[in-house]
C-alpha cells in the first residue's frame, strides 16, 4: 500500500512539473534581464526532480499518520500552487502575478512544513529543500520583476 500512495503523491508531483513543459522558458525568458547568480538552465529539471521525489516520500510518510488533515492539505495547496506559477510567470509573462503566486506557495510550504514536523520529523526534514527553492525561486522571480518592468505581458 505504501508503494502505491508514494506513486501517486510523485505522479501528483510530476504532474505539477508538466507546466513547465507546457511553457518552456524560451527567447522571451533568456532576453530578460536577470541576475548573476542566475541558475543555468539545465539544473531546473535536475533539482526538481529531486525535490519531487523527496516531497512525495514526504507525504507518503505523512499519508500513515492519524491526524495528518492539515498536513496533507497543506501539501494540496502547494502542488496547486506550484503548478500555477509557471502557466502565469512563463506562458502569461506575468511577472508580477507570479510573484504574488510564489509568495502563496511559500507560505503554503511553510505550513506544509510545520504541520508536517509535528506529526514526521523526517518527513519535515526531507521538505526542507523545498522550502530554500522556493526562497531562492521567490528571490530569483522579484529581481527578474523588479528589474524587467518594461517588458510586455501575453494579453489576456
Amino acid at each position: 500500500m505504501e508503494y502505491l500512495v508514494f506513486a501517486i503523491f510523485l505522479a501528483a508531483c510530476f504532474a505539477a512539473g508538466t507546466t513547465g513543459a507546457a511553457f518552456p522558458p524560451g527567447p522571451w525568458y533568456e532576453s530578460l534581464k536577470k541576475p548573476g547568480w542566475t541558475p543555468p538552465n539545465w539544473l531546473f529539471p535536475i533539482a526538481w526532480t529531486v525535490l519531487y521525489v523527496l516531497i512525495a516520500w514526504a507525504a507518503t510518510r505523512v499519508a500513515f499518520v492519524p491526524g495528518n488533515g492539515v498536513a496533507l492539505a497543506f501539501f494540496a495547496l502547494q502542488f496547486s500552487l506550484n503548478t500555477l506559477w509557471t502557466p502565469i510567470f512563463f506562458g502569461l509573462r506575468r511577472l508580477g502575478q507570479g510573484m504574488a503566486v510564489l509568495v502563496a506557495l511559500w507560505v503554503a510550504v511553510v505550513g506544509m512544513l510545520v504541520s508536517t514536523v509535528l506529526l514526521d520529523r523526517t518527513a519535515a526534514l526531507m521538505l526542507v529543500p523545498y522550502l530554500v527553492w522556493v526562497s531562492y525561486a521567490g528571490a530569483l522571480n522579484f529581481w527578474i520583476w523588479r528589474n524587467n518592468r518594461g517588458d510586455t505581458p501575453v494579453s489576456a
